[in-house]
């Protein structure tokens, strides 16, 4: 159970994070949701994030708009041994390859993009530990690598930089840690985009998560997540909307201990989005592997 535990923690750090042309920032949410925040021990983690999200609206724009995002993202976290103020430091890396198809009549656009999105470089990552409860901080930049193209609402980067703090915590209620309950915050301040001079609104994700294990290391629960954009956006022709959006799903996590691994799926339904943002379904599938 101790072993299972483990690996389970390891895909727990918080940090999950991806880059897409389709979210409010660089942050897509969706892509954690129980145990968000579990604090796993040290060591060297690779995690591959699968994410298929299918827009189906874009809220006040008129006429059909549809769309599609695909991503692998690539992510490595070292967490060492090594204490700052009482918690294990660390660090990690993510590279997200992504293809991206956007038809939106609303406005007359209909374009793809394939290829490497912006990178994540996170040389902060604190995780604390305790009892009954879990705690992460990090702090990194993403770059703005990815081709981006102002014309272009697919680029597969997005032509700004941003600094991204992350904070949370999951808490364990019973003696045996069956159940558990996480949330998870993300605040992206954003830099100015080189092409067009507007400085992007910064941004506010927030994932939540009820998790109850069922035996042999699987959980399942409930899991959701609300977006918003913190401030208005400025420079020539900025949006002077701040879209938000919410959205609410189930996981369900798969130890596979033969190979060291865990496996987590998930699927979400956003309720409600306004001012801009997108609105449609995201699936998710997490794999995760200690060396």
């Amino acid at each position: 159970m101790k072993k299972i535990q483990k690996i389970a923690a390891a895909t727990c750090l918080g940090l999950g994070l991806l880059g897409s042309a389709v979210a409010a920032g660089h942050y897509e949410p969706g892509v954690e949701g129980i145990d968000s925040s579990a604090a796993p021990p040290p060591g060297l983690y690779y995690l591959a994030y699968l994410v298929n999200y299918q827009i189906d609206s874009v809220s006040g724009l008129p006429g059909n708009n549809t769309g599609s995002a695909s991503i692998l993202a690539n992510r490595v976290v070292w967490l060492t041994s090594h204490k700052f103020l009482g918690a294990n430091y660390g660090m990690e890396a993510l590279i997200p390859v992504q293809a991206t198809s956007l038809t939106f009549n609303g406005i007359g656009v209909s374009s793809t993009s394939r290829g490497i999105g912006d990178i994540y470089l996170g040389p902060v990552v604190l995780s604390w530990a305790g009892a009954d409860y879990g705690l992460v901080f990090a702090a990194g930049e993403w770059l703005s690598n990815g081709s981006y193209s102002s014309t272009d609402p697919s680029s597969l980067g997005l032509g700004y930089r941003s600094t991204m703090l992350t904070f949370g915590g999951t808490y364990y209620p019973d003696e045996r840690k069956l159940w558990s309950v996480s949330a998870l915050a993300r605040f992206e301040k954003n830099g100015t985009q080189s092409q067009t001079g507007i400085t992007p609104g910064d941004g506010l994700s927030v994932e939540w998560g009820i998790g109850r294990e069922i035996g042999g290391g699987k959980k399942i629960g409930l899991v959701g997540y609300v977006q918003n954009q913190t401030s208005s956006s400025s420079g020539p022709g900025a949006n002077p909307e701040n879209p938000r959006k919410s959205g609410i799903g189930v996981e369900f996590d798969l130890p596979v201990m033969s190979q060291g691994m865990m496996l987590k799926f998930a699927g979400y339904k956003e309720y409600s989005a306004s001012s801009g943002a997108t609105k449609g379904t995201l699936l998710r599938m997490t794999i995760v592997k200690r060396f």
